[in-house]
């Protein structure tokens, strides 16, 4: 039997986005590709690319340390392993901590710590947003990220997310978390950091994520774990 193709005109692909995404009151103009839009999806979904390099989900707690029984005997490993496709990386290895060392004593090893950091732009109109959208709604942006609690340092996690002009320079909003560990108690779970940008005002084209987890080195690596990490654009705005 044969079946005819439908085909969509523009204006029932635009009211198909406006439905799908809860967009009234919001600007849509006619001049826009609807239907490219709306297979894009650029809204309520991860505009991340590659969340969870170590492969691991914040549905479950981090994995214990494997700790061999013999400790082996490498060079140093400043940076952990996983697939990190889709972030740019860096390493910024620290200089040893020996001011709680008494003068004179004897150190056979000092732990060596390490930043190791990650990060992606997104663009925004890429992903299928568009520039009316973005100035005159402005949408909340919802950044996310989850990583592992431990004793390894009071301060093993950092986050700046910046909101960036067509330039790629120019920061429209930013926001910063440099939370501390509490290394009295041994909680072993993951760890949300989220931010939600709201009433940033018009021009953001780019965002620009980035995280950085502390690692420890001595005899064995000890790497902070993440997963989840997120920017999600939501089809609501509220006031800043």
């Amino acid at each position: 039997m044969n079946q005819r193709k439908i085909t969509m005109s523009a204006a029932e692909w635009k009211k198909r986005c406006e439905s799908e995404w809860r967009l009234q009151g919001a600007p849509m103009p006619d001049s826009l590709d609807w239907k490219s839009v709306c297979d894009a999806k650029p809204l309520e979904r991860n505009l991340l690319k590659n969340p969870a390099p170590h492969g691991l989900n914040k549905d479950t707690p981090p994995p214990e340390p494997d700790l061999p029984e013999v400790p082996t005997r490498g060079p140093p490993q400043f940076q952990p392993d996983g697939d990190f496709s889709g972030w740019t990386t860096s390493t910024e290895v620290l200089p040893y901590d020996t001011s709680g060392i008494p003068a004179g004593a004897v150190v056979c090893a000092l732990p060596q710590y390490s930043w190791f950091s990650m990060e992606q732009v997104v663009d925004l109109k890429a992903e299928g947003l568009w520039e009316e959208l973005l100035d005159d709604f402005q949408p909340e942006i919802v950044i996310q990220d989850w990583y592992e609690e431990s004793q390894l340092h009071e301060s093993i996690y950092q986050l700046h997310v910046k909101l960036l002009g067509a330039d790629k320079s120019t920061v429209i909003s930013e926001h910063i978390a440099n939370p501390s560990e509490d290394l009295s108690t041994y909680s072993h779970n993951w760890k949300e950091v989220s931010h939600v940008f709201s009433g940033y005002g018009p021009g953001v084209r780019y965002v620009h994520f980035q995280h950085r987890l502390k690692n420890q080195f001595m005899m064995e690596f000890n790497a902070t774990l993440f997963t989840g990490s997120s920017v999600m654009v939501r089809p609501t705005k509220t006031s800043s």
